[in-house]
């Protein structure tokens, strides 16, 4: 079977899909959408009455090939007898249109897991008449038969990608409508500004003339303004994909590999005694709350006259130019104070500073450790934490003193609160915000004509309604849905 154009993937045909991850497993998922779902189904041996979204247990039979020329998906064709070798025993979901996840009838089958049953059932759909389903096209006639907006589609995507807490929230936050709601509003701002200047383009001539000038320039730069405070949300939604970057600085052999590992739980940098042993940055990103960590262990700072050390500490100097939080490590207070004086100069963020190798510290007298080491207090500077990657003393201390600095600096919003999630919603929001200020520009100054000046406002409105998709733009669908997975 040829590949289906996408422009016409979603006109008519019925198309089927494993709605599940390949592998062993108690079950496998297999999905069917279109007009001819329960015809197509019969010809697999549902042939019994399907209760609207109530499993029932069937019997899957292999079928017998439509007859020579029959439209595929076309539901008045008279159904092939149905052979009698059993494929599975499996249990039918029924969704009729237009109640159902896609806004057509869709049937779920529920088969036993591996991967031979459900390629076998599937294979079976496409000799009964359907046909493979293209990456994300479930979700596509969910839009297109108005189930969803496109925003709530791409959640779809991101609730399925996401790799931590943060994304999980964010993603679940947008499939709700939160974000899809605050458009809505935007756009009936946008349609009230147009209402108050459209007394002036239909009755130019009449003695009460149109509402104050004032009043439409405040109307608009009320959308202006929310307008760049949403699109102002993106970089939260990508720190909560890429994680707060968290540098770890201090002196050679200030602990910071073994932090790093303590902090993940696994030996992920190299350890050991000889000083300048990490000669690149070393990136490890952890699941936190309330957003994931990007830890980076850097290259000792000091003087050096080793070429790699010196590339090293150069890398270690941009980590630190665009760290978010600094983990400041040093084994006693003057380490601790020339770490603390480095990071500064490197104009890095916010600084915690960390006492490593708090397991070589002891409270009751004597000068030095039994190694012979000089003895130090983890009290030497206020404010710093304690700890020990050997022991994991203070590890808990340290990771409620990172997230206390993360929900200052990057407070997380509200639930109700909604954040844009993609480069593609920044840049329909700008557009739509330029013709805003372009309008408000022109109205102020008395510069055009309303008929024209409201141009400005119907393309602004025109970039939100591209947005949640309300246009129906090919490429715009090409671009969201070709990165789905097969079955959703």
């Amino acid at each position: 079977m040829g590949a289906v154009p996408r422009s016409g993937s979603t006109r008519g045909d019925t198309i089927a899909a494993v709605a599940t991850a390949p592998g062993r497993g108690a079950l496998a998922v297999v999905r069917l959408s279109g007009p001819a779902t329960r015809e197509i189904a019969r010809r697999l041996g549902v042939t019994g009455e399907l209760i609207p979204r109530r499993a029932t247990r069937v019997t899957l039979t292999e079928p017998v090939a439509p007859p020579e020329g029959a439209a595929r998906g076309n539901p008045a064709r008279p159904a092939p007898p149905t052979a009698s070798r059993r494929l599975d025993e499996a249990l039918a979901t029924w969704f009729p249109a237009p109640h159902s996840p896609t806004g057509e009838d869709v049937l779920e089958l529920s088969v036993h897991g591996g991967s031979y049953v459900s390629a076998v059932v599937l294979a079976a759909l496409m000799t009964a008449g359907a046909r493979p389903a293209l990456a994300g096209e479930f979700t596509e006639r969910a839009v297109r038969n108005g189930k969803l907006d496109l925003l709530q589609a791409e959640a779809v995507a991101d609730v399925i990608e996401a790799r931590s807490r943060a994304t999980h929230r964010t993603a679940l936050r947008q499939l709700s409508g939160t974000l899809s709601r605050r458009l809505e509003a935007l756009r009936d701002a946008l349609l009230e500004v147009e209402a108050l200047i459209a007394y002036e383009i239909d009755f130019p001539e009449e003695d009460d003339g149109p509402p104050p000038r004032a009043r439409v320039i405040a109307a608009a730069d009320a959308v202006s303004v929310a307008l760049r405070a949403l699109g102002a949300t993106l970089p939260a939604a990508e720190l909560a994909r890429d994680g707060v970057t968290v540098v770890l600085a201090g002196a050679p052999n200030a602990g910071k590999s073994s932090l790093l590992n303590a902090l993940v739980g696994d030996a992920r940098a190299i350890v050991s005694e000889v000083p300048g042993t990490t000669r690149d940055a070393i990136e490890v990103v952890i699941d936190a709350d309330p957003l994931p960590l990007r830890l980076v262990d850097t290259a000792g700072l000091r003087e050096s006259t080793d070429l790699l050390e010196r590339l090293g500490l150069e890398v270690s100097a941009r980590w630190l130019a665009r760290a978010q939080v600094v983990l400041v490590c040093g084994e006693n207070a003057a380490a601790l104070r020339a770490a603390a004086e480095a990071v500064g100069a490197a104009g890095a963020g916010r600084q915690i500073l960390v006492h490593t190798k708090s397991d070589l510290v002891t409270q009751h007298t004597g000068n030095t450790t039994p190694s012979g080491t000089a003895k130090v207090s983890s009290h030497t500077i206020p404010g710093a934490i304690a700890v020990s990657a050997e022991t994991g003393e203070g590890l808990d201390a340290l990771r409620a003193a990172i997230a206390t600095v993360v929900r200052e600096v990057y407070p997380e919003p509200a639930d109700d609160e909604p954040v844009v999630t993609r480069a593609r919603h920044a840049v329909a929001l700008a557009a739509a915000r330029t013709e805003v200020e372009a309008f408000r520009d022109a109205w102020a100054a008395d510069a055009l004509p309303a008929p024209v000046a409201a141009t400005h406002l119907r393309a602004a409105i025109h970039a939100l309604d591209e947005l949640t998709g309300a246009i129906d733009i090919e490429d715009v669908l090409e671009r969201v849905f070709r990165a789905f997975c097969i079955g959703k």
